[in-house]
């Protein structure tokens, strides 16, 4: 038998993917089913959940759900609805975040976009994590989560409530890997870089910085994600962070914001 087929096992383990609607939430989540893991597709977005769903390899295996996870209320609620409609999660992917905004510089972004962003990446992404495990560790389950991170948790991106959320949850990931790995619950991260999804619109001449000669797509993110979501496949691997840029984090290709109306 290859060592790469079957990663998971569709009898016992099921998945949550936040941000399922679009962009590499979605392709993850389509990948799931694609390999017989029933996956619940949460987003903010109906409309883009039942597209999500349409479009996948096996529809049939995958659950919409839709809420804003910036609402606290949203969170018990989908660990309720993902359970009665999966049963126990083992697999958790948090890859919802929202619209970003050049505009929202450091000197320009409001308190209500500071806290959004914050409470969907980071409170959002604790909470979900810490409760699912909580599950597992009750059922006495093996466990994988995969929380996406960004270049800008350690590059500066012009946009302080994301780039700082996305910092925190590249922290958080390992603070819950050297918790939980004793329980055999393993924490990682994704990081993306220059992706043309989910709402991130690339100047096509960013190409030129990346080594690899082009934008990203949300599906080259797709097969790596699942490897390291497999307990068969990445057993021994938890805390890490998985870069996938094309080589753009060879470069910073970030000028300072422009602040022309201030002077």
């Amino acid at each position: 038998m290859s060592l790469l087929s079957n990663p998971f096992d569709p009898a016992r383990e099921a998945a949550l993917v936040t941000g399922a609607g679009n962009g590499i939430g979605r392709a993850i989540a389509q990948a799931l089913v694609g390999e017989g893991v029933r996956t619940v597709f949460a987003d903010v977005s109906g409309e883009r959940v039942a597209a999500a769903i349409a479009a996948a390899p096996c529809p049939e295996l995958a659950v919409p759900w839709i809420g804003d996870l910036a609402h606290r209320d949203a969170w018990d609620a989908l660990l309720t609805d993902a359970r009665s409609a999966v049963g126990q999660v083992t697999h958790f992917v948090h890859s919802a975040s929202p619209p970003r905004r050049e505009a929202d510089h450091a000197l320009a972004v409001d308190p209500e976009t500071w806290e959004q962003m914050r409470s969907v990446n980071v409170d959002a992404g604790f909470y979900l994590s810490r409760e699912l495990a909580r599950q597992l560790i009750a059922a006495k389950v093996p466990g994988s989560f995969l929380l996406l991170t960004s270049l800008h948790a350690g590059t500066p991106r012009n946009l302080p409530h994301y780039s700082t959320s996305k910092a925190a949850l590249a922290m958080l990931v390992k603070e819950l890997a050297k918790t939980l790995g004793r329980f055999d619950i393993r924490i990682n991260a994704l990081v993306p870089g220059a992706i043309a999804a989910g709402g991130f619109v690339a100047d096509p001449s960013l190409a030129r910085h990346i080594p690899l000669g082009r934008i990203g797509k949300a599906e080259d993110l797709a097969p790596l994600a699942l490897a390291v979501l497999s307990n068969r496949i990445s057993a021994y691997v938890t805390g890490a962070a998985f870069v996938v840029d094309g080589g753009l984090s060879l470069t910073n290709w970030f000028d300072p914001p422009t602040l022309d109306e201030l002077s």
